[in-house]
């Protein structure tokens, strides 16, 4: 009976090693699949433009700029105004006219969870124990009929990602977004397609974005993404309103 529990144990662990060395390789070989290491951290910035077709078939400009490592600005246009939202690295902030917000107002907590993941420039998968993220295999999944590998990627946050990669190609065709806010779980899923080389390194394309439920509510069509062009990082940086605004509350307390 001891020899068999020994056994038992000894296969336990031999299964454990198996999976995580699986998820380091399905990590490895992803991080290929998009040019290797090299080639993505030799990008230092990028513009995207694209255009946004939400429901009913309306449709909107946006943008998106970056800087290693994480800094990010989204703009959204529709009817001649302009919704900006940024991070700078440290804090958040946006402008939203459609909502009668015409002046910048900071981000809070919450609103500033999905940025921060957006302003990760080389995304969760890329160094991921450094930045304190980890990752595990589940095995293989169906999308759309078809078959996917399946990864689970826990933020240093908590949050949890599910990367659903091409068995053929290893770029990921689905990500399924769990963040937990308040005690409350708030999940929707982002599907990729299209890849292209944008300075040796494969960016999607074609996205869409939406609940479990209707995952394609919403699609994105890129039109261009150009990498290491010239962006000043003033255009993240808080705006001096904000500044102020921070100084005033120092100064009352």
């Amino acid at each position: 009976m001891r020899h068999a529990v020994i056994v038992l144990a000894a296969v336990s662990c031999l299964s454990l090693f198996v999976c995580a060395q699986t998820a380091e390789e399905l990590v490895t070989k992803n991080i290929q699949a998009k040019g290797g290491v090299d080639k993505i951290k030799a990008i230092k910035s990028l513009r995207m433009t694209a255009k946004f077709i939400g429901g009913g078939g309306f449709t909107a400009n946006i943008g998106q700029e970056s800087l290693r490592p994480n800094i990010v600005r989204q703009t959204f246009s529709l009817q001649g105004m302009t919704a900006v939202t940024a991070y700078d690295g440290t804090t958040g902030w946006q402008i939203q006219p459609f909502e009668g917000h015409k002046d910048p107002q900071l981000l809070g907590e919450d609103e500033l969870r999905g940025l921060v993941l957006d302003a990760d420039f080389d995304g969760p998968l890329v160094d991921y124990k450094e930045k304190g993220n980890t990752v595990e295999y589940l095995g293989h999944d169906v999308v759309d009929g078809d078959d996917a590998l399946r990864l689970k990627v826990t933020l240093k946050n908590g949050d949890i990602l599910y990367y659903y990669l091409d068995p053929d190609t290893f770029l990921e065709i689905r990500r399924d977004k769990q963040e937990f806010i308040r005690g409350s779980i708030h999940e929707s899923v982002m599907e990729m397609g299209s890849y292209k080389p944008v300075a040796g390194v494969m960016y999607p394309f074609a996205l869409s974005q939406g609940s479990k439920a209707n995952p394609s509510a919403q699609s994105i069509n890129v039109e261009k993404i150009e990498a290491n062009v010239t962006i000043p990082e003033a255009d993240f940086a808080l705006p001096a309103s904000l500044k102020q605004g921070a100084k005033a509350d120092a100064t009352k307390k």
